[in-house]
């Protein structure tokens, strides 16, 4: 059964990966929103508000429990419950221990800085993941992928043109470059983490399907959430939860609201960028990441009144072209689609 899973058509393939990028695309734009909203309005813990971007991991039982049952009504009893192998669980625990603490810097700089700001330094992203994923897994570039890295970096180089006017009155500017370098430090982080999970599909000796995704992602967001919530103890943040709530500017049914909330956006922010991982490569997946940066300026402007300069137009349009000239290269190249070498692709396609 694991290996008719594995044997996808270029067409399945595609759609997992438009499938992916829009979860990938709900879970970025959504999840620093709900995040900063949580601080805005009166959230005040960071390492209760690191938990909630992979305390959601029991979603993923959800689709594992309904495509358990679709197996075991066709395999009866020998139907397996997991597929995952012990390599693949030891890289998931280090990985998911690697993402808590990815989870706990970034949600320190979205704390202390506005949006648009925190958005702009996590772009830089893309060069991070590009250069470990050569590193990494011998990621190959073409013309088309180098052009879009350009675009897309310099997009976030205009939009640090006006960072400077960004720091919230009420953050002192220690605080405020304190969040700054935590940002950039989980840039830096999740650009390694991207690859390192490429790595681990093409290294883990047994045929990755998409199930084995879901399981994966569960167990990555398990790990990452123990690390959070050891120092959610040692920050005392569960007693103090339920009073934050009643002191909640927007209410505490709102506040759980926004909790919960929070949980389900960064499951889908994961489960994208595992799955576009999954689908096409650990660079596919920063670039979408990218990509989406403009659109995340734009929604603080509407959500949170966050200026919108000129730049930010400006960086929207390198950025949308960055995109489109990737996948445009994506699609013009033949040796692609025809003749998929063995040490740059996930899972050989097989004929039916």
């Amino acid at each position: 059964m694991e290996e008719m899973e594995a044997q996808l058509s270029s067409n399945t393939r595609r759609g997992l990966l438009v499938l992916n990028c829009l979860i990938l695309s709900i879970g970025n734009c959504a999840g620093p929103l709900v995040m900063r909203l949580y601080f805005v309005r009166g959230g005040k813990r960071v390492w209760f508000s690191s938990w909630l971007e992979t305390g959601g991991w029991p979603f993923m039982l959800i689709p594992l429990i309904i495509i358990y049952m679709r197996r075991r009504s066709k395999e009866g009893s020998k139907a397996q419950l997991f597929f995952m192998k012990p390599r693949l669980f030891v890289a998931s625990t280090v990985i998911g221990l690697l993402t808590g603490f990815d989870n706990y810097l970034y949600a320190y700089g979205v704390a202390k800085l506005p949006v648009s700001t925190s958005s702009l330094i996590i772009a830089s992203q893309l060069a991070f993941t590009a250069a470990f994923a050569f590193l990494l897994v011998k990621q190959k570039f073409t013309a088309y992928s180098v052009n879009a890295i350009f675009l897309l970096s310099i997009g976030a180089g205009v939009l640090a043109l006006h960072t400077s006017s960004d720091r919230p009155s009420n953050e002192s500017s220690k605080a405020y470059y304190l969040g700054f370098f935590m940002t950039v430090a989980a840039a830096v982080l999740y650009g390694f983490i991207l690859p390192l999970i490429e790595l681990t599909y093409k290294k883990s000796k047994q045929a990755i399907t998409y199930t084995l995704v879901l399981e994966m992602q569960m167990l990555v967001c398990l790990f990452a959430t123990i690390f959070c919530t050891v120092g959610m103890l040692v920050n005392n943040d569960f007693q103090a939860i339920p009073r934050e709530a009643k002191e909640y500017e927007l209410g505490e049914a709102k506040y759980y609201l926004v909790v919960v909330g929070s949980g389900f956006v960064w499951q889908c922010f994961f489960l994208g960028a595992l799955g576009v991982v999954f689908s096409a490569s650990s660079l596919v997946s920063g670039i979408v990441i990218a990509v989406l940066l403009p659109v995340t300026e734009i929604l603080a402007v509407i959500f949170f009144a966050e200026k919108f300069q000129a730049e930010k137009g400006v960086s929207l349009a390198l950025s949308l072209w960055g995109f489109v000239s990737y996948f445009y290269g994506e699609i013009k190249d033949p040796k692609k689609t025809k003749n998929p070498a063995p040490d740059t692709e996930l899972l050989q396609m097989a004929n039916p």
